[in-house]
């Protein structure tokens, strides 16, 4: 006989140490689980905290605030009747651990402490958390006075176990042990566990959902078993975008799956599966031998609640959950929404009245009006579908009053509230880049300032050379490299001080109130280059392409060209990028890859082999070496290449350090916050240079060889 059961999981937009609003989605969500028939509901990683909560978790409060939450939880009414698995940071022993809670009718059943912390790239959880070291070990934990008021318990389990209902057994583990070559589902599995639950704070990355999916999958479809993904979905207060994406799988089969990209707060999936299924893809012989000489057994943990229905007689109205075909997005479908939700939970959460983005005409800060207007478009597609927060939180940010009936009917209308862009020229600005910002502003609705700076930037140099009876010129008139550079500097950074001018004072002008979040939009491969001024218009609130690279945002242009139908955005793709901060000349047009001396390809290329493949000089030169000799790149141009590559990002290092907050999209982001942590005082890199000039060297006399005696 089958045993057909619902479970639930979810993805919550939760935000660090909001408690109140925490609260209320973890509530909101059990709610709806139990409304869909769910007998068991997971939530995400830390979702009573928020994951993002980074060095407020060293404190004492956070443990407190988390027990009060718990408490509300076990005693409201509609959190009764279901088997609930909530995360939450939790000090046991004077140690603090990552935990997630199992609790049934106000009852604690089990505090399971997470294994295997993430400790790379964004994560640091060492630095607050100890990992529980002891697999399969449980001992007591003697609970808050508030809860033992509640539950009648003085002590309940702590560790490593699994929960056994009348019906089926479930076990969880959390977000980095699903990713660890020994992860407990293994063991779980083997042991009889049907029900595998991962709680998870796993933030978005370009083509990275693929590999999680596959993981997943994987986790049943060797061992058999029902595995229900949780993860948290938002912009919870820092650079990560958690994208969500929960999903149950049956033996290696997805059978649900929410969305990646939401202005959701609350999204639960659920799914009808059947036990038996487990049971009978689990038999084989090695499978049971393997079984049987698994190591120490968990400890479990009684549960009185069955999950399937405890009823003789089939019901016909209840239908098993069929496989489906997961969802994957293109990586410029993942730039059009991912960097579009963030900035949406950024500003309606900041309080701030809107946006600001200095407009240059070229692809880069192209690329952030276009990922505003994408903001603004899913913005206005939820609230027509009749989503009341999204339309709260809309009248909110437009500082529309309570009452007020406003609904916006386009994203041009949205943008043209909360939406502003300024093309800042000079003298040395062309007629082109001028045109395409302003036709751009247009086409998405938003509020365009055209405006000169020629003026102030002649004051600048006045007073500079009244003071020191000096006129720097710029190169092609005759100056040095030091002064070409430090004439370009004072454009880029009075563009900076006027965005903020214009920021705190365009809604004033525009009869409303409150402040504007600045936008930078410097790209990651010319952060890693160091190719922007420090200090200048990369100098911003936030940044939503800075861990998305040149290549990538060019893509991205072209399919927001089509999808979006923005025909301008074609002359965007077409131009030659260029800063404008030099005179154009007949004979001299500023470019970009020009000045930086290697093209944006190569660019993106260098910063994979530094970060991702962890490559110093000389064995980034060794790999290079055998992907570009074919291009028809001798060995020298290559060696310049990278002494290059290496050179300019020593000495553009610190300009890292104070770079403006960016969405997090890349793998190889140079962001100096703690993803990639490294000197911004450089030495020259003697040592492996020379190497690479001896290799170099090698080759040649040895292709010279060769050729002497083809002659022969």
């Amino acid at each position: 006989m089958g045993h057909l059961t619902t479970i639930a999981t979810c993805s919550l937009n939760q935000w660090a140490l909001d408690f109140v609003g925490n609260r209320e989605r973890i509530i909101e969500s059990i709610r709806q689980a139990k409304a869909a028939g769910a007998s068991l509901r997971v939530g995400p990683e830390l979702e009573v905290t928020g994951y993002g909560c980074l060095d407020h978790f060293l404190e004492g409060d956070t443990y407190l605030h988390s027990w009060e939450v718990l408490a509300q939880i076990l005693e409201h009414e509609d959190c009764q009747d279901i088997l609930l698995d909530i995360g939450m940071p939790v000090t046991h022993r004077s140690c603090r651990y990552n935990c997630r809670i199992i609790i049934l009718n106000k009852k604690v059943l089990l505090i399971r402490p997470k294994l295997w912390l993430a400790n790379d790239g964004n994560y640091r959880e060492m630095r607050y958390f100890t990992p529980w070291s002891r697999p399969r070990y449980v001992e007591h934990h003697y609970l808050p006075r508030m809860i033992t008021k509640i539950t009648g318990q003085a002590t309940v389990p702590f560790g490593d176990a699994v929960i056994s209902t009348p019906d089926t057994c479930f076990g969880a583990e959390t977000c980095e042990e699903l990713f660890t070559p020994n992860s407990p589902h293994i063991f779980m599995g083997l042991d009889g566990v049907e029900i595998i639950t991962n709680s998870s704070g796993s933030h978005h990355q370009l083509r990275k959902l693929d590999h999680r999916v596959e993981l997943i999958r994987e986790a049943t479809k060797k061992n058999g078993g029902i595995y229900l993904y949780s993860n948290q979905q938002g912009c919870d207060g820092d650079r990560l975008y958690y994208d969500g994406c929960s999903m149950i799988v049956v033996n290696g089969k997805v059978v649900a799956q929410g969305s990646q990209f939401s202005l959701k707060d609350i999204e639960v999936v659920t799914a009808t599966v059947d036990l038996e299924d487990v049971r009978s893809y689990r038999y084989a012989p090695s499978r049971g031998l393997q079984a049987v000489t698994n190591s120490a057994p968990y400890q479990r943990i009684e549960a009185s609640k069955s999950l399937s229905p405890e009823c003789a007689f089939a019901d016909l109205l209840i239908k098993q959950t069929p496989e489906i075909e997961v969802r994957y997005h293109t990586p410029e479908e993942e730039i059009a929404l991912g960097p579009a939700c963030w900035l949406w939970d950024y500003v309606r959460r900041s309080g701030a009245r809107g946006f600001f983005l200095p407009l240059s005409g070229g692809i880069d800060s192209c690329a952030t009006a276009v990922i505003v207007h994408s903001m603004c478009r899913l913005v206005v597609d939820d609230i027509h579908k009749g989503d009341e927060q999204v339309l709260k939180d809309a009248r909110n940010v437009c500082r529309e009053p309570p009452e007020s009936g406003w609904k916006p009917s386009s994203p041009q209308e949205l943008a043209g509230r909360i939406f502003h862009t300024c093309f800042m020229g000079t003298e040395n600005s062309s007629k082109e880049t001028r045109r395409r910002a302003k036709e751009l502003a247009q086409a998405i609705g938003a509020y365009h300032v055209d405006l000169n700076m020629d003026s102030l930037v002649k004051a600048v140099t006045d007073l500079f050379s009244f003071v020191t009876n000096k006129v720097p010129k710029f190169s092609v008139q005759g100056g040095t490299k030091t002064e070409n550079l430090a004439l370009q500097n004072i454009q880029a950074r009075l563009r900076m001080v006027l965005s903020y001018l214009f920021a705190q004072l365009l809604p004033w002008v525009r009869g409303s109130e409150g402040g504007l979040l600045v936008l930078g939009s410097a790209n990651v491969d010319e952060c890693l280059r160091g190719y922007l001024t420090k200090y200048d218009c990369s100098s911003a609130d936030i940044n939503p392409i800075g861990g998305i690279s040149k290549t990538d945002l060019k893509r991205f242009i072209a399919y927001a060209r089509d999808e979006f139908n923005i025909p301008i955005l074609h002359d965007f793709l077409e131009a030659t990028p260029t800063a404008e901060l030099e005179p154009i000349t007949k004979e001299y047009v500023q470019s970009d890859e020009r000045d930086m001396g290697m093209t944006y390809n190569e660019l993106s290329r260098f910063g994979t082999l530094r970060k991702v493949d962890k490559c110093g000089p000389y064995s980034m030169f060794m790999k290079l070496l055998h992907e570009w000799t074919p291009r028809g790149l001798s060995p020298r141009e290559i060696a310049t290449k990278t002494k290059n590559f290496f050179f300019y990002h020593a000495i553009n290092r610190h300009k890292q350090t104070i770079l403006t907050p960016s969405y997090h999209a890349e793998n190889y982001s140079p962001d100096d916050n703690r993803f990639d942590l490294r000197p911004f005082l450089y030495p020259y890199f003697t040592w492996p240079f020379l190497k690479i000039d001896r290799m170099v060297k090698e080759i040649e006399e040895r292709e010279k060889e060769k050729g002497k005696g083809r002659e022969d």
